[in-house]
């Protein structure tokens, strides 16, 4: 898996544990592992203007996802998966930290990071939350693979409960 992340925000972000969850959602997802993936870290100002041309939609938003080849995951006949490149993820640690500090469950700005970065490929692979069947299904499997990461890595305490919207 080819994963790049690129921190143009400004702001000391935990790159490796990026990476890590990408790899972890992207293989927990069955994606090809010759499969590309872009994570780019910018500041609010930036996040404000992609939000803007993209979404016709005011201020900074916490993560925009752009896919490039449509790839989703294999069906469960499916042998191998198709690669090709995924996309970008475009993630705003400003509005991280704040959607961190205001969650039901408090946690830090790189938590949010690591909720929003798989948040951000489940997107690239086609799942969505404007329907409440839809929401549920992506808020699941979204919870689902950052508890996965998480007792991979020994993390202990409560999960980062999802305050994307």
């Amino acid at each position: 898996m080819s994963i790049d992340v690129n921190n143009e925000s400004g702001t000391e972000v935990d790159e490796q544990a990026i990476l890590d969850i990408a790899r972890y959602a992207l293989a927990r997802m069955r994606i090809h592992p010759l499969s590309e993936l872009s994570v780019i870290v910018v500041d609010a100002a930036a996040m404000e203007q992609l939000h803007i041309q993209w979404m016709d939609l005011p201020g900074p938003t916490d993560v925009m996802s752009f896919p490039m080849d449509e790839l989703r995951p294999p069906s469960k006949d499916e042998e191998e998966p198709p690669q090709g490149l995924l996309g970008d993820i475009v993630l705003c640690p400003e509005v991280a930290e704040k959607q961190g500090a205001e969650a039901p469950t408090r946690h830090s700005m790189d938590e949010e990071l690591q909720l929003l970065t798989v948040h951000g490929v489940l997107h690239l692979l086609g799942y969505d939350h404007e329907e409440p069947d839809e929401k549920a299904e992506m808020f699941g499997l979204q919870a689902a693979i950052v508890d996965g990461w998480r007792a991979e890595k020994g993390l202990t305490g409560p999960s980062p409960a999802p305050t994307v919207s």
